[in-house]
Parts: structure tokens; C-alpha cells; sequence
């Protein structure tokens, strides 16, 4: 695929400011971030969108920036929690939880709390209260959100105490007593332990199915996952810009869901079996994005550049480690390290010298790991990263301002 868009894709661009001088050319290069930001939003600017954002089909938001610096884009109103529903609706594990009409509760960063705070505050005319209730935490007639607290390994008894209420209210509106739980792999691995660790399990009714999706969900929190629920638990991977382009089934096999999308890999470095995901969507018909450079990194079951047989979303470009072995992904230390341990919970490869590096880590039974495993740890990471590297293990590692980890640092 040599990556030009089609005549059906020129013909819904053909007015679009920033695509002039490629449309002249017949030739589109990669499209970064800082050349969608440059301008904004006069480059973008065409008659439609300036109808559609005066009668309120189009409106402007910002990205995450979780990993990058935020950017605003053009959308229409709940695009990303369309492109949710409709994956989430035809997924072939659990449309049936979307069709029996169950309420989803999302457990995630405080971040998008807030968010859906601000927005129902805006409806009203109202400030935002400084602890939003639950119906200020309601997205839709469907969704309501739960976290309050930017670090959940800091979540107190009643903190938990009220997250379960909630997520038993939401059950009891359902005749089986089905939910949908949406969350951060992370979040819920910390729920799941603070419930243990309080005895509060007879308070958790058991989702019908769950969904992770806001950010890299490492080997050992699925394996945590998939060890207390017998629900499906499933993987979606997609960007505030560009909704959902893949997910995962219950055995942890990628499909694509690619409507009015397609994709090309590109090696992130010449030989590199990393790919970087590039994508052509008008799935947005206010911002269609044409060879649109994500910042995202995939790993294929061959190693070909296969956008059908991609097995793993590993990271973000940005954050790939060099070593002399070649570019080293978050996916590929996590991998090493789920060969290892089962037991390392949350970590950070902490880069303390040119040759030398540290693993920062917790573990799901709050001790450290035994010797064996530790030494097992220490030389493989070695290895993977071509520096020597010594273990530490810590009751609490804290969470980023977005409400992320970050898996790679410099300093002590």
C-alpha cells in the first residue's frame, strides 16, 4: 500500500485549507501533530465546518496529552463515545450486555471525571462543585463515572465504600443485575486489591463484561484481571481524534474496526520490527486526517508491516529506548517482564546512567520477589536494554498528573 488516499478520500478533502498545496501536488506526506496545530483552525477552515460549528454539529476540544502535548481538534458532539457504542454494541463477546440495555460504570482517571463534570456544569450555567456528585458524574443516560482521586493506590475504605454503592446501583437497574465496566487496567487492578485487602467482596457484584481502554495495559494487570472475573475482558485502542480503530476479543486476538478508515505501518527505524501507525480516517467529517502520524507503536504476529496482523499496540513513539539492539518499546519490557514475574504489579525503568538503569516496582502482594525471580529480572532487563540494571522495589509508586504512569524515566 503506498499509503496515497483514494479518489472517494480527495473528494471529501478537496476543500480542506491544510491539504491545498498536497492536493496540487498529487502527493500527501505523513501529517504530524504540530502541522495539524499550525494555524488551527483557519487551516482547517471550510464553509460546512463553519455552518456545522455554528449550529452546533461541530465543536472544538482537546486531545489528552497524556504523551504529548494537548492538542485541539474538531469534532462532533460525543464522537469518541459513539465510536465507543458501536464497537461496543457490534463486539462479537459483548454486544449482548450493550443490547440488554446495562448501565456502564467507568472506573478511570480523575481526569475525565472532571471532564464530565465540566460538561454537565456548562449545561447547566453553573461552576463545576469542587467533589462532583453522581449526577454530576453522569456522561449519559447510560454512564456514570466513579474516581475521584488522581492516585487510586491512595483510594481510603471509604472511597471504595462509595465506588462499590454506585457500582451496585448501577447493577440493580438491570433484571440480572448485569453492568458494563469501563476502566483503566490499572485502576481496576487497584480496586481489585483494596477490596481484597478490606474484605469487601461481597460488596463487588461481578461485571457482565468489561472493557479497558484508556492507555497500555500491561501483561501481569490482565493476567490480575482475568484471575477474578469470568467475564470477557477486552482491549480497545483508538485516540481523542481519531475514536477507536481496534480491539481485542476475549482471548486477547486484535481485529480491526477500521469504518471509513485505513492504515499503513511504517518501521520506526530502517529494519525495526516497531511500526509506526499511520492512518488515513474521515470517519471525522469535520477533520478528516489523510497519512496521519499518531505517535503510536504496534508489533504484527509476523513482523511484516500487516496492519491485519498486528498483535500488540507496545507504546508510544516518543518513548522508545534506544539501545544498541535497536529501539526498545514499553510493550517489549513489558513482555520481559510478565516472562519473569507474575507478580510485578506497577514499574518504571528508571535510567540513571548511560549504561545503567534501575526497575523501580510494586507488586500485587505488596512484598518484594524472591531472589530468583529478582536476579531472573535484573539480567533479562540487561539484556532487552543493553544496560545493567539493579531492582527496587517500593509499597507506592505515584501516578503522572494525567493520570498515567509512566513506564520510562531519567534519575534516581
Amino acid at each position: 500500500m503506498d499509503g496515497q488516499p483514494t479518489a472517494e478520500v480527495i473528494e471529501q478533502i478537496r476543500d480542506v485549507p491544510i491539504y491545498r498545496e498536497s492536493l496540487a501536488k498529487g502527493h500527501f506526506p505523513l501529517l504530524d501533530k504540530p502541522e495539524i496545530a499550525r494555524g488551527f483552525p483557519d487551516n482547517w477552515m471550510t464553509p460546512r465546518l463553519a455552518a456545522a460549528l455554528e449550529n452546533g454539529e461541530a465543536e472544538f476540544v482537546l486531545s489528552t496529552g497524556t504523551h504529548h502535548a494537548r492538542m485541539q481538534i474538531i469534532r462532533p458532539p460525543y464522537f469518541l463515545l459513539h465510536s465507543y457504542y458501536r464497537l461496543w454494541r457490534e463486539h462479537p463477546d459483548i454486544a449482548d450486555t450493550w443490547e440488554s440495555g446495562c448501565r456502564r460504570v467507568s472506573l478511570t482517571t480523575v481526569l475525565a471525571t472532571e471532564h464530565v463534570a465540566r460538561v454537565n456544569a456548562a449545561r447547566r450555567g453553573t461552576v463545576p462543585a469542587p467533589v462532583p456528585a453522581p449526577e454530576d458524574r453522569q456522561l449519559d443516560a447510560r454512564t456514570c463515572y466513579l474516581n475521584l482521586r488522581l492516585d487510586p493506590a491512595l483510594w481510603d475504605r471509604d472511597e471504595v465504600a462509595r465506588m462499590l454503592q454506585e457500582i451496585r446501583t448501577a447493577a440493580r437497574t438491570h433484571p440480572r443485575g448485569w453492568y458494563h465496566l469501563d476502566c483503566s487496567g490499572y485502576h481496576l487492578a487497584h480496586l481489585l486489591r483494596k477490596v481484597g485487602e478490606w474484605g469487601l467482596w461481597d460488596d463487588f457484584p461481578p461485571p457482565a463484561s468489561i472493557i479497558h481502554a484508556y492507555e497500555y495495559t500491561p501483561v501481569n494487570v490482565r493476567r490480575f484481571l482475568h484471575q477474578h472475573f469470568a467475564c470477557p475482558v477486552i482491549d480497545l485502542f483508538g485516540s481523542t481524534e481519531l475514536g477507536y480503530l481496534y480491539y481485542s476479543d476475549r482471548r486477547g486476538t486484535y481485529w480491526p474496526h477500521l469504518d471509513k478508515m485505513s492504515v499503513e505501518l511504517h518501521p520506526v527505524t530502517a529494519g525495526s520490527t516497531i511500526y509506526q501507525l499511520i492512518v488515513t480516517s474521515v470517519r471525522n467529517p469535520h477533520m478528516p486526517l489523510v497519512r496521519y502520524r499518531s505517535g503510536d507503536c504496534v508489533r504484527t504476529l509476523d513482523g511484516t508491516p500487516d496492519p491485519g496482523k498486528i498483535s500488540q499496540f507496545c507504546g508510544r513513539e516518543k518513548e522508545l529506548l534506544s539501545t544498541p539492539h535497536g529501539p526498545v518499546a514499553q510493550g517489549d519490557l513489558d513482555r520481559c517482564i510478565g516472562e519473569t514475574s507474575s507478580q510485578v504489579f506497577v514499574y518504571q525503568l528508571r535510567l540513571t546512567g548511560d549504561s545503567e538503569a534501575q526497575l523501580v516496582y510494586t507488586t500485587f502482594h505488596g512484598a518484594p520477589v524472591d531472589p530468583a525471580e529478582a536476579a531472573a529480572l535484573e539480567e533479562s532487563i540487561g539484556e532487552l536494554t543493553g544496560r545493567r540494571c539493579r531492582l527496587a522495589h517500593r509499597a507506592h509508586i505515584p501516578i503522572g498528573k494525567s493520570g498515567k504512569y509512566a513506564w520510562l524515566t531519567s534519575g534516581t
